[in-house]
């Protein structure tokens, strides 16, 4: 649940019409969240599996398949931001992320004119455009946040990734501030974290390292650093925090990332466990020396973070585009 007093925000990763047109509004309402996010796996599972989007598609059959999905994915995240949009209007969040095609992602240009032009046609100011952090996607940031877009930089894993895209959001709210009509832009970067130890808990465990800690510790390096700039305009939101299986409680991501200044977005199971014990004790900032020592016995231990941080981006930016091929194939 959203708490004010250590200004943490909880945003619901999750976007499907029936949901939306029911239970969405009743957790804004009880301030269990204040935002939302989806990306095109989210999209590819509720399109594919949910029949509130049959009639729309039944309309659309003339049109080509990306298109189809654009009418679908732009209708639902207008209606989250109309619901969310009494707490932006407070400056309380109220923010929902929609993609940019994940084919992009090595396209500044084409990152930028669809950001653009999604944001305009949603016609939603409390929408943010989300981009996944490539060497492209940097300068997307940059320049969308110069022109007063909220951005959500996307699959950061690694600190480089996070560092860039900070300053890329830097360099264009200062644009943004000078040249813009006064508004306040929002950043957010996405560090996923589950998928650290869904790829390396037996491995670590084998070796004397505490499982479930590996994600949780490079997100407490990349808070600290996102921090240490000082950008009250930019805040880390941690991703990636659902739990596969029974290896940990189902909100465990959330509880244990718990920290001010900060965003998680999480699933619903997880939301759902979280609200039914609710615990916001602060577990972030992490001492930096408690961070080297752990990613120092995990370099003994035989693992290349690089490497690692290498393939978690590329498998990433892979299954996020398998997931749309299959959603266009679907709609064809």
């Amino acid at each position: 649940m959203v708490n004010e007093t250590i200004g943490f925000s909880l945003w619901l990763d999750f976007i499907e019409r029936d949901h939306l047109q029911k239970e969405f509004g009743r957790m804004i309402v009880e301030g269990i969240v204040n935002g939302a996010t989806s990306n095109p796996s989210i999209f590819a599972n509720s399109i594919e599996t949910s029949p509130a989007y049959t009639a729309q598609l039944d309309r659309l059959r003339n049109h080509s398949a990306k298109a189809k999905y654009e009418a679908l994915a732009k209708e639902d995240i207008r209606m989250a931001a109309e619901k969310l949009m009494p707490l932006y209007e407070k400056g309380e969040d109220g923010l929902v992320s929609i993609e940019v095609d994940p084919f992009l992602c090595d396209d500044t240009e084409g990152t930028v004119e669809e950001g653009r032009r999604l944001y305009r046609e949603i016609g939603m100011e409390n929408v943010m455009i989300k981009v996944p952090a490539t060497e492209a996607g940097y300068e997307a940031m940059k320049r969308l946040m110069a022109e007063g877009h909220h951005v959500n930089a996307t699959l950061i894993f690694s600190p480089m990734q996070a560092l860039k895209s900070i300053e890329a959001m830097q360099e264009g709210l200062k644009i943004w501030r000078t040249t813009g009509d006064g508004r306040e832009t929002k950043g957010v970067l996405s560090v996923f974290v589950s998928r650290f130890d869904r790829m390396l808990d037996e491995k670590l465990s084998e070796r004397g390292i505490e499982p479930g800690r590996l994600g949780i510790v490079n997100a407490a390096k990349i808070y600290n650093l996102v921090e240490s700039k000082k950008e009250s305009s930019i805040r880390t939101l941690f991703a990636s925090t659902g739990v596969k299986g029974d290896a940990y409680p189902a909100d465990y991501y959330i509880k244990e990332l718990m920290a001010p200044h900060s965003v998680n977005t999480a699933p619903l199971t997880a939301i759902e466990a979280f609200v039914e014990h609710p615990d916001h004790t602060v577990k972030l900032p992490m001492e930096e020396e408690r961070i080297e020592t752990f990613f120092a016995a995990v370099e003994k231990s035989g693992v290349d973070m690089n490497e690692v941080y290498e393939k978690l981006l590329r498998d990433g930016l892979e299954a996020f585009k398998e997931a749309f091929a299959t959603l266009l194939a679907h709609l064809e």
